[in-house]
């Protein structure tokens, strides 16, 4: 196994990189751009206010904001600080960001106006834009000198933690990963010796959301010179948008899921050249073919788990077959048996340098999935992946399955065990079991199963709206079906291959879909719906999940609906009120009503 060129210090990167390009553009976004010299300047100035507030190396710092320029200032200004960076993303409910605040322990919190308000109680908050400290929170016993000076030896040292990013966890509540400087300096070595960051200045188009381990590999391109073009959520869902951006800014790399590719790339320019990076989830056989012969696009395949890193294998996309492919410089792959003997096909374990530190605050779940590494001699650990894979012949590793559980729908991590516990904690709900089917487009759904409490009866908004109101939209189902009792195997476990299948959606139409939509806010909400899922005279009463919906095509209804009428929704209010009839009235009490719109 060939060790990665010597990892370097990501933070001195940077700065060498400000120095040598200072004019260059650093980073484009909605709200601005920045060139290296400003973005050095405010990074610079928000670490002296984090150690005005009394951030000091080890400690952790929030960081909550929308899509914009500060999404490169904040973690750089917290590693600038000796920090490590807690992303916490906006648009979830408070309730599960109260929780990672407080799991996370968090010193600070960089945010902008209004956001943290709700869970960061009793905490400093920071606007990367102003860099204002809060002054009620001071540590007036600091040193001025040392509020101004860099923490020296300490800001990138391969041994701090740079970041904690929460997962999906089994109990029923997220868990904090724990990731080392050496960690993200060893994948950034290892991507670079794979060719998969080229040499010579790339634009990169940032996608993914911050609270995602993706991001970690999208943004820290920023400290090797690249310009970073962060994607808002209208770039994101819209073909043409996107389309257009890439050719504003000169984009040659994006990375992205399968599911989010095949939702926009056949909306792009044919002929376009891009470096392509897919990850987050298997690439289905068909895309993978097509992406092969595809002479303008050069894709790659990038598998890794949260707790190594990000990724841990990359390969081009050739041939005909998906593949995982040879692990990176410095990862060592290792096949395993149930009795941790080397084998063709087992459970696939990780180790080197980007094995996380472990779950903050779990001791016991980090011993039980972070065990010693038998066949390292330094006393090292392996992280137990849960992925059951087998060594290929001619190319490296195939995945097969997962060996427990865990899901990943669209990209998203969802351990079911999180959303029972939600649904379980609904009155009507007696128990329940949550599972990733096929839809009717073939895409991958997340359905629940549901058995209700003797006499109770619940409606699938209502469902959909008491997960809403804690989880992720991601993390919300698809679908709800009401069973009378959930199947077991002989050994009491739930048997999720003995479930009924899905019921069929009803063609669209107002025939089938109760009453046809009365007045513009519902006729427009009706076009939307039939443009972004391809059907033809959707009802009031239609369910935006019934008809196909899912995460991402929600997030291209509230993106239309912002652009071509200016309603401001979220993806999450797609999800409380997945009936249209019930979007519409809320739409309307949460905004003055639209030209021509009687209340």
């Amino acid at each position: 196994m060939a060790e990665p060129t010597n990892p370097v210090n990501l933070v001195e990167r940077f700065l060498e990189t400000a120095r040598t390009f200072p004019g260059r553009a650093a980073v484009h976004a909605a709200d601005g751009s920045l060139t290296f010299e400003e973005l050095a300047g405010r990074t610079a100035r928000l670490a002296a206010a984090l150690r005005a507030l009394g951030v000091r190396p080890g400690d952790r710092v929030g960081v909550s904001l929308p899509r914009g320029t500060g999404w490169a200032v904040a973690p750089l200004a917290v590693w600038r600080a000796g920090a490590a960076y807690v992303p916490l993303d906006p648009a979830h409910p408070g309730e599960r960001l109260a929780h990672i605040a407080a799991d996370a322990g968090l010193r600070a919190v960089v945010a902008g106006a209004g956001p943290a308000a709700e869970w960061a109680e009793g905490l400093p908050v920071l606007d990367p834009d102003t860099a204002a400290p809060d002054t009620e929170h001071l540590d007036m016993a600091a040193p001025a000198a040392q509020a101004d000076a860099e923490p020296s030896g300490r800001a990138g040292h391969p041994a701090a933690s740079a970041y904690v990013i929460h997962t999906s966890g089994s109990s029923g509540l997220p868990k904090g990963v724990e990731v080392t400087h050496a960690g993200v300096a060893a994948l950034v070595a290892g991507l670079e010796e794979r060719g998969v960051y080229p040499s010579g200045h790339r634009v990169v188009a940032w996608n993914a959301s911050l609270s995602f381990d993706a991001s970690v590999q999208q943004w820290v391109r920023v400290c090797r010179g690249d310009t970073l073009v962060v994607l808002d959520d209208e770039d994101r869902t819209d073909p043409a948008r996107l389309d257009a951006l890439l050719d504003a800014y000169g984009v040659t790399d994006l990375d992205c899921t399968p599911s989010h590719w095949q939702l926009t790339g056949p909306g792009l320019r044919p002929g376009r050249p891009l470096r392509l990076l897919l990850g987050g989830e298997p690439v289905p056989a068909a895309m993978w073919r097509a992406l092969a012969e595809d002479p303008a696009v050069e894709a790659w395949n990038l598998y890794g788990p949260t707790e190594c890193t990000v990724d841990a294998t990359a390969t081009r996309i050739t041939g005909t077959a998906p593949r995982l492919g040879e692990p990176l410089a410095g990862v060592r792959a290792q096949v395993l048996d149930e009795g941790l003997r080397p084998a063709t096909t087992g459970e696939l374990y990780l180790a080197g340098p980007g094995v996380a530190v472990g779950y903050v605050g779990r001791p016991g779940l980090t011993a039980s999935r972070f065990v010693a590494d038998p066949f390292a001699t330094d006393g090292s650990r392996m992280y137990r992946t849960g992925d059951l894979v087998r060594w290929r012949a001619d190319s490296g590793l195939e995945f097969l399955r997962r060996t427990d559980r865990q899901l990943k729908v669209r990209g998203f991590r969802v351990e079911p065990g999180e959303l029972e516990d939600r649904l379980r904690g609904h009155a009507a709900v007696e128990a329940a079991v949550a599972v990733a089917r096929t839809g009717p487009d073939g895409d991958t759904l997340l359905a629940a199963y549901c058995v209700l409490a003797p006499g109770a009866r619940v409606t699938d908004a209502e469902l959909s709206r008491h997960c809403g109101a804690a989880l992720p939209a991601y993390f919300v189902p698809s679908v709800f079906v009401t069973v009378d009792a959930l199947p077991l195997t002989p050994n009491g476990k739930v048997d999720t291959e003995a479930l009924p299948p899905l019921p069929t959606a009803p063609a669209a139409g107002p025939e089938s879909s109760g009453r046809a939509p009365e007045g513009p806010l519902e006729e427009l909400i009706a076009t939307v719906w039939a443009e972004v899922l391809g059907r033809d005279g959707v009802g009031a009463e239609a369910n935006f999940f019934a008809l196909g919906g899912h995460s991402l095509l929600a997030l291209r209804v509230v993106s239309r609906l912002k652009k071509n009428a200016g309603i401001a929704l979220r993806t999450k209010d797609v999800y409380r009120f997945p009936v249209l009839a019930d979007l519409a009235r809320h739409a309307r009490s949460v905004q003055a009503p639209a030209a021509g719109e009687t209340s």
